[in-house]
């Protein structure tokens, strides 16, 4: 007597060309099959690759990445972390306790904030990054030594970051703009003589 569970025949196998018959409907919402293969008409072409998801995902966030300053923002948010979390640590690595390390804890939750507001509003990035660098200066003398200079090096570095960043702007194509030859290049008028009337 075996107390291995009951296993399910295998399903019959489908064609990869779409040229036989099926079992029944395929998915119209563009979904793959049970077999790895992509629906008939669906926007998946071909079977799914070893992890399941299609090709595009890792491609769609590298586009959305580049549509604002990703770099900045999680410079930001790693420095306001290390500026938020560091009053939480053990007294003997504390170096100021009381009022400051609240200071402190605001400070980091302020450059979090900037880093979301980065992140999500590329449109801010020049207010943001301001407030950013002004947040990670200030918490210098407000925490702890700026988070042990790491969480101030990093606020600093992703607010500059931020604010001189800029969106990337389409290229230009050939054929819109038309040179100019010799010929329709207008001449000036030369002036002979003084200049005097």
């Amino acid at each position: 007597m075996s107390t291995d569970p009951p296993t399910d025949p295998p399903a019959p196998s489908r064609p990869s060309d779409g040229s036989g018959p099926t079992d029944g409907p395929a998915p119209a919402d563009g979904t793959a099959l049970t077999d790895g293969t992509a629906a008939a008409g669906s926007p998946l072409s071909g079977p799914l690759p070893a992890g399941g998801r299609p090709r595009g995902a890792r491609a769609a966030f590298r586009h959305w990445r580049r549509t604002r300053p990703f770099w900045a923002a999680v410079w930001t948010g790693i420095g306001g972390f290390v500026i938020f979390f560091l009053p939480m640590a053990p007294l003997g690595k504390i170096l100021q306790v009381g009022i400051g390390g609240i200071a402190g804890m605001a400070g980091g939750v302020v450059l979090m904030a900037m880093a979301l507001l980065i992140l999500l509003l590329p449109s801010q990035r020049h207010t943001a990054g301001v407030l950013a660098v002004i947040a990670g200066v200030a918490s210098f003398p407000l925490s702890n030594l700026g988070g042990l200079f790491v969480g101030m090096v990093l606020s600093v570095l992703g607010g500059s970051m931020a604010f001189a960043w800029l969106p990337e702007k389409p290229a230009k194509r050939a054929g819109l703009l038309r040179r100019r030859t010799a010929a329709e290049t207008p001449v000036p008028p030369v002036s002979i003589g003084s200049g005097s009337a």
